[in-house]
């Protein structure tokens, strides 16, 4: 018979006892039983996948006496195998007594759970009031490479069932201490390695009871043995570097008719600089350029799969629309490319991506554009056929290239000019000429192109809309970056991750905040509704949502909870890269911006302080510009419409001593604020040397209407990260607190 995947209690025991657990004393009931006659015990049934045994009358207690026990265990036994488990044997455990407190329950309930997070362990209320217990208090999560016990200690003190082991509810005593806890945590870390060692996947131990020493005692312990993932190929290295300054492109799918998909990225494409004969088009080609059908197009593509004929087919088929042209893929085996994108049907696609990975060579990354390719339109299993390919070729060893899509809406690369999407110019402009810091990661193209379109103005130095992610997923992207020399901040719109992609996202979230680089992340499909949409459309994968965010967070994530929030936070990415949180000083001159900014100052946005000498200075200032009477000395500092540029700037570079960012509210309507745009590319400029000689982020929110919209531009031209909203500005900053 094989081995049962169920870990029952006496198996589970023997694994606590290794990692230093204490499970009751204990014995089977035809063994040796280590029980004095009338000691209290409890008689439980182990039957194969029973994980609650009282449910089927599978635990009984009673004072010790061999006869009773055996008899005791052969009931069970015939109620166990009537319900259809598979009996294992008696079980016969000391009966421990168990710590109280008069105002809560004390027994606690712990699963070490291995997943997409890694081993991960959950503590909280146990017992038979778990359930509602949880709802007062959450469970907490420990995503074990990411947690230490140390850490795990401290949040446990302020959980509701640690303050109540620990006596610091009022009116209670201490059930146990900190030292004993630490020590039970740190067990539980070991059990986890045990667990590995084992090939368990699942360890549930509930309820865990304080004895009268106050240790913490497992009275029953579960689990399941389960198989470890097979390891995750990644796609091979480099192809950020092939994505951010390809030295030579190959594109297939192009026709002579305009506005189709291959033709509108080939325009996209001619903006970027290449030497001449560096973008090439994989098309077979007739001795004339007469215009054809798509039918004709397509049997083109297929064609591009065949070598030439001979020498003379090859010389004509040498252009099209003025770039070089080579009929089929074999040609990139001697010129290979460093980025190849296919603006072919899913089955051409795939055909000629399958040659290519078949003569070993040719290309470092291959964009696939088409849908259909592992998706919901997918009727003929390309995706699957694909991956497979994929997998296998990197298991053997062989050469693959990384492959992006499918469904894969383009790349931009600013600086360079770079853009490989089919959105035409005439829907969307080409993004500004800059070397920014900034890198954008979406797994939907759409809500990248949105951004772009909404906030042209962002500096952004990368631009990635993934796709589907049937090879390079988001996760690699952030490794690539990780392996990088810093490059600035990195904001991501994440729908889900695939099997194996979440530890490796964390674990380069991890690198990159210890070169602290930003990392925000907007978490799309937070709901079941919201997963199913996402789903539908990049085939993204449903999963413990609260331990995710619980994981990335630990890593070092920051969260933008809205797409609100993820706006204003790009905002301040963009033109403050470097950009270091703390606390926020507010300075406007309306007080319903003081009074609205106020209300969004707490624990994840720290509003900044001024200390005695600071507010001395203030009151001089006012006192200087004769506005004692008019203005609180105060923060947030409502300077009143009387206020012209030379008090905000005064104003500014005072309370810059004290924060580590400002925002300034102009509401720009009173006269004593030159708004002419030479006023403000003067006030831009001072207040961006004052940011950087102290090194602190200054943004400026003018809420205002469209006849201001050339005020905000000349400020946002100038390099300020401008708002519409005081809110809009703080609540970017509080997404990356």
């Amino acid at each position: 018979m094989s081995r049962s995947p169920f870990v029952h209690e006496a198996e589970a025991y023997t694994l606590l006892e290794r990692a230093g657990l204490r499970p009751p004393r204990h014995g089977v009931a035809g063994g040796f039983l280590p029980f004095a006659a009338g000691e209290p015990v409890v008689v439980k049934g182990l039957g194969d996948d029973v994980w609650h045994k009282s449910e089927l009358g599978a635990v009984r207690f009673l004072p010790f006496e061999g006869g009773r026990v055996a008899t005791e265990a052969a009931e069970m036994r015939q109620r166990l195998e009537s319900s259809g488990h598979r009996w294992i044997d008696g079980l016969v455990c000391e009966k421990i007594s168990i710590a109280h407190s008069e105002s809560l329950p004390t027994e606690a309930f712990v699963s070490l759970a291995r997943g997409e997070a890694g081993w991960t362990v959950l503590c909280g209320f146990g017992g038979l009031p778990a359930e509602a217990l949880a709802e007062l208090a959450p469970p907490l999560r420990w995503p074990l490479a990411f947690t230490t016990p140390e850490q795990a200690l401290a949040e446990f003190e302020t959980h509701l069932l640690g303050r109540t082991w620990l006596g610091l509810l009022r009116g209670s005593a201490a059930l146990t201490s900190r030292e004993v806890i630490g020590e039970f945590f740190a067990s539980l870390w070991e059990l986890a390695t045990v667990a590995e060692h084992e090939g368990l996947s699942l360890l549930e131990l509930n309820p865990v009871a304080l004895d009268p020493e106050g240790r913490p005692r497992p009275l029953d312990a579960v689990g399941r043995r389960g198989p470890a993932s097979a390891p995750r190929l990644a796609p091979p290295a480099g192809f950020l570097d092939a994505l951010r300054a390809p030295q030579r492109i190959a594109l297939a799918g192009v026709s002579a008719t305009e506005g189709g998909v291959g033709r509108t990225i080939l325009e996209n494409l001619q903006r970027y600089r290449l030497p001449a004969g560096d973008l090439v088009l994989i098309k077979k080609l007739s001795g004339h350029r007469e215009e054809r059908s798509e039918e004709a197009i397509q049997l083109d593509c297929h064609g591009a799969l065949r070598a030439p004929r001979n020498d003379k087919e090859r010389a004509a088929d040498s252009t099209f629309l003025g770039q070089p042209c080579v009929p089929h893929v074999a040609a990139l085996r001697e010129a290979p490319v460093d980025l190849l994108l296919l603006a072919l049907p899913a089955p051409v696609a795939v055909e000629t991506l399958t040659q290519l990975i078949a003569q070993g060579g040719g290309a470092r990354c291959v964009a696939l554009v088409a849908g259909g390719i592992g998706d919901g339109a997918d009727r003929a299993g390309l995706g699957d056929k694909l991956a497979a390919l994929l997998r296998e070729t990197r298991a053997a060893g062989h050469w693959t290239p990384a492959v992006l899509g499918p469904n894969f809406l383009g790349h931009w690369v600013p600086g360079r000019g770079l853009d490989t999407s089919f959105i035409p110019a005439d829907k969307l402009a080409p993004a500004r000429a800059v070397n920014g810091e900034l890198t954008l990661l979406s797994q939907s193209g759409a809500f990248l192109l949105s951004r772009r379109s909404r906030q042209p103005d962002l500096r952004f130095g990368l631009g990635i809309a993934l796709g589907n992610q049937m090879d390079v997923a988001l996760c690699d992207v952030l490794t690539a970056l990780a392996d990088e020399p810093g490059r600035g901040p990195v904001a991501c719109y994440v729908e889900g991750f695939g099997p194996g992609q979440l530890l490796t996202a964390a674990h380069a979230i991890q690198r990159l905040r210890a070169k602290d680089r930003t990392v925000l992340i907007h978490r799309a499909g937070r709901t079941a509704a919201g997963q199913a949409a996402a789903a539908s459309h990049t085939g993204a994968m449903a999963s413990d949502l609260v331990l995710e965010r619980e994981l990335l967070t630990r890593a070092g994530a920051r969260y933008a909870d809205t797409i609100a929030e993820f706006d204003a936070a790009l905002t301040w990415l963009s033109a403050c890269p470097q950009l270091t949180t703390g606390p926020v000083a507010l300075l406007t001159n309306a007080g319903f911006e003081s009074v609205n900014g106020s209300d969004l100052f707490g624990p994840r946005l720290p509003a900044a302080q001024l200390d005695e000498a600071a507010q001395q200075e203030l009151r001089l200032l006012l006192q200087k510009h004769e506005l004692s009477g008019l203005v609180t000395p105060r923060l947030p500092l409502d300077l009143t419409p009387m206020a012209d540029d030379a008090v905000f700037l005064d104003a500014a570079a005072l309370l810059l001593k004290s924060a580590d960012a400002l925002v300034i509210g102009l509401v720009p309507f009173t006269r004593r604020l030159d708004t002419t745009l030479d006023g403000a590319a003067r006030l831009a400029g001072v207040l961006l040397r004052l940011g950087r000689a102290r090194g602190k982020a200054v943004a400026v929110a003018v809420d205002a209407g469209a006849d201001y919209a050339e005020f905000r531009e000349t400020l946002t031209a100038a390099g300020l990260p401008v708002f519409d909203r005081v809110e809009s500005a703080l609540l970017g900053l509080r997404a990356l607190e």
